[in-house]
Formats: C-alpha cells, sequence, structure tokens
C-alpha cells in the first residue's frame, strides 16, 4: 500500500434511520427504534413479521421516470445514496477528469422485487411480458453500473459480494483504488430485501427472529436474544485521496481510513465457525495495519448477529482481542435491523460520524447488563475524546471483516 492517505470527505444515507446525513444522525441520538410490522404484502406464510423500513423515501424525487423502469428499489437507494454523498463531499464529478473517479458497491440479494415481478410475468403472461431490462435490473452490480453511468464515475469500478461484510470489503477495495492513483471512489451498499421473493430466500437462515415485538425482535448479545430482523436501505461514503481533496478544497473529512482486513471461516455456508479465531483474527489484521495496538482502539461497532451463538462468538473474539469490557461497544443498527450488503456502509458512516461529533452513539432495546463481558453503550456518550474506531462485519457463509478509522491527520472534527 502506497502512503497515499483516504480519508471521507462526504456520506450519503438512506436507511430506516432516515434519508441523508443530519436526518440519519439526528435520529439516531434520539434512540428511536425503526423496526416495525411490514405492512406491504402478507406475511402469513413468511419467517418474519417485522423489519426495518425506509419511509419518507419518494423515488421521484431522486431518480427520472426513465431510469425507474430499468432498476429496483435497491438501485434508487443507492443512487440517491450516491448522490446525497456527492453533495455532502461538495464533489461534482463534471468538474474532473472521470478516470480519477470510481464506484465500489457491495451486493447481496441484487434486484429482488424488480425480479419477482419479472418472473411472475414470465409465468402467468409467457417470455413476451418480460421487459428487457430483467437483464440488468436485478444483476448484483447493477448498482455499480448505474451510479458510474448517472454520475461519469468511469475510473476502476466494481462490486464486492459477502453479505454482511461487504461494505468493508468494498471499502478495502476504493482504498486500494486510491493507492494506486484513483482521485476519490463512491463507495458503500444498499439493501431492499422487503418483498416476499426475498424473504423466502431468506426463508432458509435459522436466524430470523419470529418475535412480534419490535422492542424485541433483534437484541444482539442480549441472553434471551431470538435472531436477527432485516431491513432496508444503506449508505454511500466518498472516499478521496488526502491530497487531491486538498487541492480541490474538499469540505474538511469526517474521518481517514487506517487499516482494513478480511478473513474466512471456511467452515459452512449457513452454521456458524466452531470458534471465533478467524474473526478476531480480522480484527487483529485491521489494527494492526493501522499502526495501531489494541488499546487504542476507542470504540467498536459490533456486527450484532442477534443470534446467541454468532453473538457468542464476536464476544470471544472482543474479549481476546480488548479484553473483558476493554473498550466500549455500540450496536446502534438495533434501531434499524441488519441491512444485509447496506449494514456495514450504515456502521461506517456511524463512526464517522462519531469521530467527527466525538459522540458514541447509543443501542436501543438493549441493557448494559445484556452483556456482563462488553462494555454495550446503551446511551449516548459524549466528549469521551474519540480518536479511532472499528468496524466488525461479518457475512453469511464466513466472511468477516473489519475497518479501521481515525480522526484526520490535523485532528480537526466536521459537524454534519
Amino acid at each position: 500500500m502506497s502512503a497515499r492517505r483516504s480519508v471521507i470527505t462526504g456520506i450519503g444515507v438512506v436507511a430506516p434511520t432516515g434519508t441523508g446525513v443530519a436526518e440519519h444522525w439526528r435520529r439516531t441520538l434520539e434512540r428511536v427504534g425503526r423496526i416495525g410490522p411490514i405492512d406491504r404484502f402478507g406475511t402469513d406464510r413468511l419467517p418474519a413479521r417485522l423489519a426495518g423500513h425506509v419511509v419518507d423515501f419518494d423515488e421521484t424525487e431522486h431518480i427520472d421516470s426513465k431510469l425507474r423502469v430499468q432498476t429496483d428499489r435497491w438501485t434508487w437507494l443507492a443512487l440517491a445514496a450516491g448522490r446525497l454523498a456527492l453533495d455532502d463531499a461538495s464533489l461534482d464529478p463534471s468538474a474532473h477528469d472521470p478516470f480519477d473517479l470510481s464506484v465500489v458497491t457491495a451486493s447481496a440479494s441484487g434486484g429482488n422485487h424488480f425480479g419477482q415481478r419479472e418472473i411472475h410475468n414470465l409465468w402467468k403472461e409467457g417470455p413476451a411480458s418480460v421487459t428487457a431490462y430483467q437483464s440488468i435490473g436485478w444483476f448484483y452490480a447493477a448498482s455499480s453500473g448505474q451510479l458510474s453511468i448517472r454520475e461519469q464515475l468511469k475510473g476502476a469500478c466494481g462490486v464486492l459480494v459477502a453479505d454482511g461484510a461487504g461494505g468493508l470489503d468494498a471499502l478495502a477495495q476504493a482504498r486500494r483504488l486510491i493507492a494506486r492513483g484513483t482521485g476519490a471512489v463512491v463507495v458503500g451498499g444498499t439493501e431492499a430485501p422487503l418483498s416476499p421473493y426475498a424473504m423466502a430466500c431468506h426463508a432458509s437462515l435459522s436466524t430470523l427472529s419470529d418475535d412480534p415485538d419490535p422492542d424485541r425482535a433483534y437484541r444482539p448479545f442480549a441472553p434471551d436474544s431470538t435472531g436477527q430482523v432485516l431491513g432496508e436501505g444503506g449508505a454511500m461514503v466518498v472516499v478521496e485521496d488526502a491530497g487531491w481533496a486538498a487541492e480541490r478544497k474538499a469540505p474538511p473529512p469526517y474521518a481517514e481510513v487506517l487499516g482494513t482486513a478480511s478473513t474466512h471461516d471456511a467452515h459452512h455456508p449457513t452454521e456458524p465457525a466452531p470458534d471465533h479465531r478467524q474473526l478476531a483474527r480480522a480484527i487483529r489484521e485491521a489494527t494492526a495495519r493501522a499502526g495501531l495496538t489494541a488499546d487504542r482502539i476507542d470504540v467498536v461497532f459490533a456486527d450484532g448477529a442477534g443470534d446467541r451463538v454468532r453473538d457468542r462468538r464476536e464476544t470471544d473474539a472482543l474479549v481476546e482481542v480488548f479484553g473483558r469490557r476493554g473498550v466500549p461497544v455500540a450496536v446502534p443498527k438495533t434501531a434499524t435491523g441488519r441491512l444485509s450488503s447496506g449494514g456495514a456502509a450504515l456502521d461506517l458512516s456511524w463512526a464517522a460520524l462519531a469521530l467527527a461529533h466525538d459522540v458514541v452513539p447509543p443501542s436501543v432495546n438493549l441493557e448494559a447488563a445484556d452483556a456482563d463481558e462488553l462494555d454495550l453503550v446503551t446511551e449516548a456518550r459524549r466528549g469521551t475524546g474519540l480518536r479511532t474506531a472499528l468496524v466488525v462485519a461479518r457475512g453469511a457463509g464466513g466472511f468477516n471483516s473489519a475497518a479501521v478509522l481515525g480522526l484526520p491527520e490535523n485532528g480537526r472534527r466536521r459537524s454534519v
């Protein structure tokens, strides 16, 4: 890796916590859960009744009609979040060489609603009823492609598939691109799994909570946790070479990307690994690549599976690296549910904002006593002198990823 430093200069959020970085941060600190009953379709024959919904999002305000008919909701969310991130970074792609600009997204299940509609048309009315856009609307790389086209980001572009860990893997790829000379990368992920077809695909996962109470359905690390709750949305961030950003007079960065790492359990397609070794290894390697030791990590944004076995593995990894109650552990996604490919990207937004405001965001529906080995953050912690944050993410199938963010080199904090 070259000496080129990667900084986060823009954040775009479209999530259950709100649309836009300011609304997202405000609602996070309000500690209000955004998980509720699924009301878009019947759930009687589906494995879950609750989800984290993106509300008050009008796609017509963000996507023109021609593009809407070609794309799925998950791409609408990505396009909106990408544009919000560019605006937040005051980055106008038309003012720069398009080959200096790239996009890398994380993807898990692709365009579910679009695909369901076209499959329905196929079997009900025949092949002639299927739109030509089926070939691209559901495709896992659709969001990267559409962002590249709409924003004219013509540098090296790509998509990473690692379920919930993908957002951190995409960040790692963005950092590699910047090390090779790219000026800026739009990076992140979104998800839109709230359709009957998508939820049927999730039915094989034993980790979905069937608790009908929104305040109890998703409580990672709690001794009586019942599983995870799906959510939609995610985030995109603008990652830039620090020198390139300074030359174009970008706003002060939220944070610097100090180190990333990924490992794999290589155990089973769906069952959790028998131990925590590979997750702990990813955490240690990301910390070491950041040039830090464990005692210099100020807060951890946990993966928070909500499944007791997987939560046990993460607890073991955090205790091994940091010691018992050795570092504050935040799980703000308890307000939104787990967003699959959008989850780690949203955690990156929380981590960057935490550093910028010197505030550790709270978890909801958890009590500090729920995890006696972890220092769970259940109320916002302000003014603790945050300088570094670790984000941990895992994906179905054994993916483990970690990323360390730090205050920018000059130590200045940026407010929303």
